[in-house]
């Protein structure tokens, strides 16, 4: 399974994505789910993925392959990121129906996030047919894969207008709800920041499974929520 999240505010969209891959429970190894294209000044995106790793596979490779031939619609040509989910959701489900014939057992859902020169950024749910749901004011993160045990804290701190600081915490915090409470999700995590209107390559890093920082945040935040139900009046079993 996999865990992948994408969170946008005013500031910037954070993208976050586990690295497990399973074939049983006696073949798990590591591989990426992101992926990253743009033009400096011009263009940026990531593309997080959930799902079959050779639709996945084929996904990006076309999507490559239209860069590199300079294909009359492609990641370089698309004007705004309504027009970018589009066409990744075509890629998708052709993909899936051309490599392996399609069906459940193969698909393959993405998170893409960037921006245009000329247009707002955005951040994209596509789903395996091809469609697909933009965030909003009112949802400013969407999810992907194993998302159930990582949703609680996104519901109550995302806001659009908090720090990137702040939404990074938030979802590394959901990203380790996730990977403690299924053994499917995995790390290393990889964390990329899109700065809003930067239109250059974002902030990178790859948090492995003994990084420090994810160490000290994992104590913190279970010391907090102990002490949280210190604060609360116990059940009057007499009422």
């Amino acid at each position: 399974m996999t865990y992948c999240l994408g969170i946008k505010i005013n500031q910037s969209i954070v993208m976050m994505s586990d690295s497990r891959t399973s074939a049983g429970v006696d073949n798990i190894s590591s591989y990426s789910k992101m992926w990253r294209f743009g033009e400096a000044g011009k263009r940026q995106f990531v593309l997080c993925s959930a799902g079959n790793l050779a639709t996945t596979q084929a996904v990006i490779a076309t999507i490559e392959r239209d860069i590199k031939s300079a294909a009359e619609v492609s990641l370089l040509t698309v004007e705004d990121m309504h027009k970018a989910a589009e066409y990744i959701g075509q890629v998708s489900a052709e993909c899936q129906q051309k490599t392996t014939g399609g069906g459940q057992l193969y698909e393959t859902t993405l998170l893409l996030a960037g921006e245009i020169l000329g247009a707002n950024n955005g951040l994209y749910l596509i789903y395996p047919q091809g469609n697909f749901i933009s965030s909003s004011a009112q949802v400013p993160y969407l999810q992907i894969g194993e998302a159930k045990y990582g949703k609680p804290i996104l519901e109550q701190v995302i806001q659009e207008q908090m720090s990137t600081d702040r939404a990074v915490l938030c979802g590394l915090v959901s990203m380790d709800a996730t990977i403690r409470s299924n053994l499917t999700v995995g790390p290393p995590i990889e964390l990329y920041v899109l700065e809003t209107g930067s239109l250059q390559q974002g902030r990178y890093l790859c948090l492995d499974e003994d990084n420090e920082y994810m160490r000290n945040l994992r104590q913190t935040w279970y010391g907090l929520m102990e002490k949280a139900f210190d604060q609360i009046t116990p059940l009057d079993w007499t009422a």
